[in-house]
């Protein structure tokens, strides 16, 4: 173990062309720079909370706190893991993985983005491929959700292409104004139901402890 003090970061997730992993303080200011550089047309607001309209310097110091705000508030039974996607080495977006009381719901929530470059070329679907496979297959959880505005084709494509079903409607008001949202819905039955492409998992067996899932891997 690299990092004994907080083995998250000897966590790696890989895929066919992606690696995910927690950044470090330097790799976070990489990661911002990406997506300072843009994620999305500045008339759309893909996200319920609308960070990317931050001016500068506060939007880089802001991003910056979030995830150091992450990292000092995890807990057992409350966490959220952002990690930076990289492809051939080079830093292009974020696949967050969160749950609360997890022990007890095994039920986890994911949200996502991609520098612009680096979008309609289907790592959207396998990065989400990658942190399914660590929620299912390596912490045990039996249901995963996430949610899209209906404007955002490219994020209901990758939920429903790697299977979730739609699973009603929500609501958020990223800039004010309320707008509905398309919520989906995966079991475990449904990501054991069709083939998977292999994700290596590297690292978790020292972090099994930081996300409560002990038991659940026991019982799967």
């Amino acid at each position: 173990m690299v990092h004994p003090l907080w083995p998250l970061f000897d966590l790696r997730l890989r895929t066919e062309r992606l690696e995910l992993r927690l950044p470090n303080d330097d790799e976070i200011a990489q990661l911002c720079e990406v997506a300072r550089a843009g994620i999305h047309d500045p008339e759309e607001m893909p996200f319920a909370f609308p960070w990317t309209d931050k001016p500068s310097p506060r939007f880089e110091r802001e991003f910056a706190q979030f995830h150091w705000g992450i990292r000092s508030s995890w807990q057992p039974d409350a966490w959220d893991l952002e990690l930076m996607v990289t492809l051939d080495g080079r830093p292009i977006g974020d696949q967050g993985i969160l749950a609360r009381d997890f022990a007890a719901f095994r039920l986890v929530h994911t949200g996502s983005w991609l520098g612009r470059e680096f979008q309609a070329k289907g790592y959207g679907k396998e990065m989400r491929q990658a942190v399914l496979a660590l929620a299912f297959d390596g912490l045990g959880a039996e249901v995963a959700e996430t949610e899209a505005f209906f404007d955002n084709v490219a994020s209901a494509r990758v939920s429903r292409g790697v299977g979730y079903r739609e699973n009603g409607i929500g609501r958020a008001a990223p800039r004010g104004t309320p707008v509905d949202t398309q919520r989906f819905r995966m079991t475990l039955e449904d990501w054991r139901s069709r083939p998977r492409p292999g994700v290596e998992i590297e690292g978790l067996e020292a972090c099994l402890e930081l996300f409560d899932a002990g038991r659940a891997v026991a019982e799967t």
